[in-house]
């Protein structure tokens, strides 16, 4: 798994607790000032996943605002730009005397080096969002290109923002699929994402960027059109090409360094959409063959064949096991976040520092 910390305040008592995580956000994140309605019953959890040179830090909190004033820059400034997602409950930023509010599912983009405010959570209940902060050094672009990007709203559902929303979903919810080794990668996607994202915002062109960021972007933004296509029966490589005006060499060169070829990365895509359905509580009483249809398996012999080889198991074994189903908390990565009373006991695990078991 990714090298990973969590921190929680359940071991701290809870007079405690506020002043705990001022602390702790200060040390991990950046020189801040934390102020909340709920000094007197705090409580936030956070993981910090160390990608590289990138950082995300998914975090669970009532409701705070988070303030970085010019003092706070004089003390300490790493100099990173911030994407923030908001996954349930919406938040407020403020930055150069300009003010949005990010509703859940989008994104907010901040930079560091200036002083602003978000303000996360209302009326009481839990905030949960998943934040990364990206070295400048990464982005191809200067001082007054970011100047003029942040602060930005960004949707969600949309373009580079739709990427950016997955990639920080998937990290909010666990880890566990990823090596030690796939830190850096997944934060130079961030970064490339995040250099076109703002490319894109400055109608810079992307000259900006470097052939390599190029590369990476325009196959991101491939995988997120097969993603979008698979249920077609008319995906093919040409379709591709043509829908992102290359040719289908330049379309094959991009998967050269992939771990499978564009092909076999679209039949591994399809596996997966109908591993998903026969965990679908909604879905146990379709057929198999009928679930494999829906993503363009027609053969069952061959969806059988296929599945076992990928997942080890048939795939009627597969939902049996299952149970037929997988919870939205699952997909999230667990239980609806609840803040114990007392008696939680700390616990270590690889790559953690300070940690806490989550409620």
């Amino acid at each position: 798994m990714l090298d990973e910390t969590t921190i929680s305040c359940a071991h701290v008592p809870p007079a405690d607790r506020f002043d705990f995580w001022n602390e702790v956000m200060r040390r991990t994140i950046a020189p801040l000032e934390l102020v909340s309605a709920h000094r007197s019953d705090y409580w936030a959890d956070q993981r910090i996943l160390e990608l590289g040179t990138v950082t995300a830090w998914p975090t669970k909190n009532r409701p705070t605002l988070y303030r970085r004033t010019a003092r706070h820059i004089r003390q300490s400034d790493p100099e990173f730009v911030h994407i923030g997602l908001s996954v349930a409950g919406p938040l407020q930023v403020t930055q150069d005397d300009r003010q949005f509010l990010v509703p859940s599912g989008d994104l907010h983009i901040a930079d560091s080096s200036r002083p602003h405010e978000v303000r996360v959570g209302t009326s009481g209940r839990l905030h949960i969002g998943s934040s990364v902060k990206v070295p400048r050094a990464l982005l191809p672009l200067g001082r007054d290109q970011i100047d003029r990007a942040c602060p930005r709203h960004v949707p969600g559902d949309q373009g580079y923002g739709a990427l950016l929303r997955e990639l920080l979903l998937q990290l909010a919810g666990s880890s566990h699929s990823y090596g030690s080794a796939d830190g850096p990668r997944l934060g130079m996607l961030v970064a490339d994402l995040l250099s076109a994202l703002l490319v894109q915002t400055l109608d810079d062109g992307a000259r900006t960027l470097s052939p390599e960021s190029r590369r990476r972007t325009l196959l991101l933004r491939v995988k997120e059109f097969v993603r979008a296509h698979l249920h077609e029966a008319d995906l093919t490589p040409r379709t591709i090409a043509a829908a992102h005006h290359i040719s289908l060499r330049h379309l094959h060169r991009l998967f050269a360094d992939e771990d499978l070829t564009l092909s076999a990365w679209i039949r591994r895509q399809r596996l997966d959409r109908a591993r998903r359905d026969l965990t679908d509580p909604t879905l146990r009483k379709v057929p198999v063959q009928q679930l494999a249809a829906r993503w363009q398996f027609h053969s069952p012999s061959d969806f059988s064949r296929a599945f076992r080889t990928t997942y080890g198991v048939p795939p009627t074994e597969y939902r049996a096991r299952s149970g037929g189903q997988e919870s939205e908390e699952q997909a999230l990565g667990g239980p609806e976040f609840r803040c114990p009373e007392s008696g939680e006991q700390e616990s270590r695990g690889r790559g953690e520092t300070s940690t806490a078991r989550k409620p």
